[in-house]
């Protein structure tokens, strides 16, 4: 997995907790431009970054490198039926991989 791999799920995984680029910068302590670059494919973060962007959007680096396509789903908040489609999916996806 690359650059290209890490810079969607970071995003994917922003966007998930509703943070603009500037607020997860701000958050991190790092400029825009730099949340733009990871986002871009243009770069990976530090180790120490990476630790804090995982910590902070609570997911796994793993995940964010590929290692895992353990998805992490943020369901807090959700009404049972807000999450049926998000589990009607999840189901018909395990039982195709069945097959």
């Amino acid at each position: 997995m690359g650059m290209e791999y890490f810079a969607i799920k970071l995003k994917a995984v922003r966007k998930s907790h509703n943070l603009t680029q500037a607020e997860l910068a701000k958050k991190l302590n790092v400029s825009v431009g730099i949340i733009a670059a990871y986002e871009q494919g243009k770069t990976y973060p530090r180790v120490d970054v990476l630790i804090r962007i995982c910590n902070l959007l609570d997911t796994s680096s793993d995940y964010l490198l590929g290692l895992s396509d353990d998805i992490p789903l943020k369901m807090s908040g959700l009404t049972d039926e807000e999450m049926q489609p998000f589990l009607q999916l999840l189901a018909l996806v395990t039982k195709n991989r069945e097959k």
